[in-house]
Order: C-alpha cells, then sequence, then structure tokens
C-alpha cells in the first residue's frame, strides 16, 4: 500500500451550518462544496487548507454512523482519510495482514472518491478512510 498524503480529517458535528461559519467566520477558511450523501447518512462541507481538507460531517439520520457517533462520544474528530492508488487491490492486503475491514470493495463517498474504511479495533481507536480519485 502506498500512502501519498492526507486526503482529509473528518470531524462530526451536530450543525454543519454553525460549523461552517465557525471555519469561515473564525478560521478564515472558505467552504467550497457541501454535499449529501444519502447511503452514509451525512451531509458535508468541504475546507481546503493546503494539500489536506477537512470535512465536517453533520448527520441526517440519528441512526446512521455519524449520529451514533455524535450520541455516544459528542462532536469532534470522527475519521483521517489517506490518499491511496488502486484502492481496491488494497483490502485484500490489509485483511491478510489481520486488519479488520468495514469494507472489502470500494464503495463511493462525497467528492466522487472511492472509499473505504479500516476498523477502528485495528487502527488503535481511530476510524481510518482510505480514498482514491478514480479521475487520477
Amino acid at each position: 500500500m502506498n500512502l501519498s498524503h492526507i486526503e482529509h480529517i473528518g470531524i462530526a458535528v451536530k450543525n454543519l451550518d454553525e460549523a461552517v461559519s465557525f471555519y469561515e467566520e473564525i478560521l478564515g477558511l472558505k467552504c467550497y462544496a457541501i454535499e449529501e450523501v444519502a447511503d452514509q447518512k451525512v451531509k458535508t462541507a468541504f475546507f481546503r487548507i493546503g494539500q489536506t481538507k477537512i470535512e465536517l460531517l453533520e448527520s441526517t439520520d440519528p441512526g446512521g454512523p455519524v449520529g451514533k457517533f455524535i450520541e455516544k462520544k459528542g462532536q469532534g474528530v470522527h475519521h483521517i482519510a489517506f490518499a491511496v492508488n488502486n484502492l481496491e487491490s488494497v483490502f485484500p492486503e490489509l485483511e491478510e495482514k489481520g486488519v479488520m475491514l468495514i469494507d472489502k470493495t470500494p464503495r463511493k463517498g462525497a467528492e466522487g472518491l472511492n472509499i473505504g474504511f479500516l476498523h477502528p479495533k485495528s487502527t488503535f481507536g481511530v476510524l481510518t478512510e482510505l480514498c482514491e480519485d478514480p479521475k487520477k
């Protein structure tokens, strides 16, 4: 597996509008995209800082993954995402090394990226996302 950079850091928030305002008005960052990812039951907002992005995540369903996370742990860092090439080939390699996978094949995520998650039990408590830009 060849990670190229931190693709984004996902932050779970209760109110996307309030969080976007903070990032824009207080931190001076510019939100460049807001998108709903229906199958993940989230609405996202993206900011770029250098090569890395910040992804704010608001649950659209309390029973969804982000809704459950906020209920259990409150607002805060939800996951870290790494950019990788040839995502599909990474899953068998990781599984062979004993890594617990949430996804065994890539699925579509925000911004049209192919994504897959590694279980936090295998990543020292940090939900880890692998992302591949199919346009690259």
